[in-house]
Formats: structure tokens, C-alpha cells, sequence
């Protein structure tokens, strides 16, 4: 008898296991959100502020400091344009200045949400990596500015510089700058939300990859949604980001929790912020897993979605709002 006893709890075990892993990796749904009322973000000015970015010539990046600067210009005229706080952020790498823009609205000292993406590229046009976040960014500013919303939560908006090579994963990053910079205030964060990448989908069966054979079996294998990816201990936040995000049927939003182990859960500028303890996730195409232009000189605003684009904003908005 007690031996079937152990057989027969062997076997639950056995089906508890993945059951349970699959809860840990994809994340629930956190909650049935009210979505706040909103404007919805307009996808020729995502494509207008793409194809600017993306149309700087030389590229915009760590070599070219005034591509940079153009970059950086077009950014916080695009945030005055919107009616919002506008700063610079100045650092010095390597005996050279370089910023990163920053839009507030909300209280001042409340605690803080920031949405973040950076502006500078590896090579070539950079329209998905990353004018896309960018552009993002921009057109959220233009959307919080018309709503108005009754803001809680300071948000900060902001355009970070150095997230490429040679200074990826390194204290030289525009956002490890401001992540220090946040402890050194002593603010309090709720949350930074790094968007990495959010204009390239397809609908063709077998275009979106995985850095893992198994996670095939448990997401789509289109490259037609939007993800949301944080580290095993932000279940919480990712469900919650990901809940907000859903407000549209015609992009699926689906989320990992897993460790920096596994390739590309830390390719952005959130990793800045897991290395200051502070919390931190990424709203991402997944970028390489799925853009066959990824740091390719191919990279350029024709090979983008709009529409979809515009909806991953309109989840964003949610976010900025509601988290």
C-alpha cells in the first residue's frame, strides 16, 4: 500500500512540475483592469518620428556625437511640442558629454514610474532598434498632454543614450547613469518600464523564435504580439503590466518571468536597473527573435507595422496611467 501511495505521488508530482513551471514562466493575467479613457496614439506620427530618427545620417551613434545630438534635439522638441516638462540629464563618458531627455508630468515628489527607451543604434537606420521605442515615447507624451489624466505617480519619460556597443552592459549606459542617479535622490520608484523595440510583426506561421526549443509549445509561433518580459521576482509587475497592456483584441500581449540566464531577458536598458536593485522589466517585439534586420542596416522604417505599433502604445498608455 505504501508503495502505491508513493507511485500514485510520484505521478501528481510529475504533472504538478510543468504545470506549475508554465504558471511561473508565462504569467497570468493580474487582474480584469478598467482601462482609463484615452486618446487613441496616431500611427503616421509614429511613422513621422521613426523615419526622422531612422534619417539621420551618419547614424546615430556613440561615434557620431552630432547625430547624437540631432537625435536628442528632435526628442525634446517633440516633448516641449507636447506641453511637458522637458530636461536634460548631462553625463561625461571618455572625456565626451553626452544626455538623456527626460519628460515629467505628475506630482513632483510622488513616487516615480519610468518609461524608458534609448535613442542611439549599433549601425544603420535603427528604426525598430530602437527610433521605434523613441517614437513611442514621443507620441505617449502627445497623448498624456491631450487626456490630462489625474496622475498619482510621478512619470518620467526618458530617452536614454549609450545602451549600444561598446557600452552595453556597462556603468558608461545612459540609463545605469540615471538609475544611480535616482538612488543618489533617494526617490522612490515604482516601477521602470525599458520598450525596447515595438514596430515589426508578421503574420507568417513560424517567424517569431525562441531562445528555448520548450518555449515554442507555450507561445505563438507568429510574430504578431507584443511581450513583456522581467526577471522570475517581478511576477507581480509583469502581470500587471501585461493586464494593463491587454486593451486590444488585435494585439496579443503575452509575458515571461525568467532569469537573466536566458538570452535576451536582460538585452535592454533595464538591466541598468536590476543592477541598482531597482525594480525594472521590458515591453519588447523581441527583437532579434523575430526582426531579421536586427543591427542590420536593413533596419529601416519601411519594414515597420504602424497600426500595430499605435496599439502597443495605447497599451503603454494604460500603463502610464493606471499602473
Amino acid at each position: 500500500m505504501r508503495a502505491k501511495h508513493q507511485i500514485l505521488a510520484t505521478m501528481v508530482l510529475l504533472l504538478i512540475l510543468p504545470v506549475g513551471g508554465c504558471w511561473v514562466v508565462t504569467s497570468p493575467v493580474y487582474i480584469a483592469p478598467d482601462f482609463a479613457p484615452a486618446p487613441t496614439a496616431n500611427s503616421e506620427r509614429l511613422e513621422a518620428d521613426v523615419r526622422y530618427l531612422a534619417g539621420i545620417k551618419p547614424a546615430r551613434s556613440s561615434r557620431q556625437r552630432g547625430s547624437l545630438d540631432r537625435a536628442a534635439n528632435y526628442i525634446a522638441d517633440s516633448f516641449a511640442a507636447a506641453g511637458c516638462e522637458s530636461y536634460e540629464q548631462e553625463f561625461t563618458v571618455d572625456h565626451v558629454e553626452y544626455r538623456n531627455i527626460i519628460c515629467s508630468f505628475g506630482p513632483k515628489d510622488a513616487p516615480r514610474l519610468v518609461i524608458g527607451a534609448h535613442y542611439d543604434v549599433y549601425d544603420g537606420a535603427g528604426a525598430d532598434d530602437n527610433a521605434s521605442g523613441v517614437a513611442g515615447l514621443i507620441e505617449l507624451a502627445r497623448l498624456i498632454a491631450v487626456e490630462k489624466p489625474a496622475l498619482e505617480h510621478r512619470l518620467d519619460l526618458v530617452a536614454f543614450t549609450l545602451e549600444e556597443p561598446p557600452h552595453f552592459r556597462a556603468e558608461s549606459m545612459g540609463s545605469y547613469i540615471h538609475a544611480r542617479g535616482l538612488l543618489k535622490e533617494g526617490a522612490t520608484l515604482k516601477l521602470m518600464i525599458s520598450v525596447e523595440m515595438i514596430g515589426f510583426y508578421s503574420d507568417d506561421p513560424g517567424s517569431q523564435s525562441y531562445p528555448l526549443g520548450f518555449l515554442e509549445w507555450l507561445y505563438p509561433d507568429e510574430a504578431n504580439f507584443i511581450g513583456v518580459v522581467g526577471g522570475l521576482v517581478d511576477r507581480s509587475s509583469v502581470a500587471r503590466v501585461k493586464s494593463l497592456m491587454s486593451v486590444s483584441d488585435n494585439l496579443p500581449v503575452y509575458s515571461i518571468n525568467a532569469p537573466a540566464a536566458l538570452t535576451g531577458v536582460d538585452f535592454s536598458d533595464h538591466w541598468s536597473f536590476w543592477q541598482n536593485g531597482l525594480p525594472a522589466l521590458m515591453v519588447t517585439d523581441t527583437a532579434f527573435l523575430r526582426n531579421p534586420n536586427y543591427h542590420e542596416p536593413t533596419d529601416t522604417p519601411d519594414t515597420l507595422d504602424y497600426r500595430r505599433m499605435a496599439l502597443a502604445v495605447d497599451g503603454l498608455y494604460q500603463v502610464a496611467v493606471g499602473y
